[in-house]
């Protein structure tokens, strides 16, 4: 399996719209969500062209009782606001990336990481598919566009797309792709499903 790239490899390359001035590109915001470790860390880690900011904490004995670590009993660290990111996009489209917490008592931060995007990757894991519907949920009320991208993680069955979208019960108009956070092609393939999927829902 692929390794995680190193997001500082080339740290001073520029983008082009970053060299010509009076270039304005267009920016979007997209936000990366789902369950505990689920992989939102890794996924943003992964696309990133620039170093990403991130808010990971060391896991204490405190969490031990509401966090649960039966399916990656290896996370010694946890995100506790957000994690950040950059990947540009055709020249001239930028997205940031904005992952969120996936525990239950740092929900209240979600409305104002949402604010102004355009859309979220949910990201599932087949392990325990139950810790992404509070995500769903949350996006179908807001009526946010969202795309559900599935972590396949090494070692562990793998699942068809629609055997997971009829086990979630997402709608046939929602983008279900399956994925490894850890390989940058297939994390592009989702934030690029789920552009052209708000897209899509953009009036004209």
């Amino acid at each position: 399996m692929d390794a995680v790239k190193d997001p500082a490899e080339n740290p001073e390359t520029l983008q082009p719209w970053q060299e010509e001035r009076g270039r304005a590109p267009i920016s979007v915001k997209i936000v990366v969500a789902g369950g505990f470790g689920v992989g939102k860390t890794t996924f943003v880690g992964a696309v990133s062209e620039i170093e990403p900011l991130t808010t990971e904490a060391v896991m204490t004995r405190a969490s031990e009782d509401t966090d649960d670590l039966a399916a990656t009993p290896e996370k010694t660290t946890t995100t506790v606001a957000m994690d950040f990111g950059r990947i540009t996009l055709d020249d001239d489209l930028v997205l940031y990336l904005f992952g969120t917490p996936g525990q239950q008592r740092f929900w209240f931060m979600w409305d104002d990481l949402v604010r102004g995007a355009i859309g979220a990757v949910v990201m599932a894991d087949t392990r325990r598919l139950e810790d992404c519907f509070p995500a769903l949920d949350y996006f179908e009320s807001c009526e946010l566009p969202y795309v559900v991208a599935v972590n396949h993680f090494e070692g562990t069955e793998y699942y068809e797309a629609e055997d997971v979208r009829e086990a979630l019960s997402v709608p046939d108009r929602v983008p279900v792709l399956v994925m490894d956070a850890r390989k940058r092609d297939t994390a592009l393939d989702s934030l690029t499903a789920l552009v052209g999927h708000a897209l899509d829902l953009t009036p004209a």
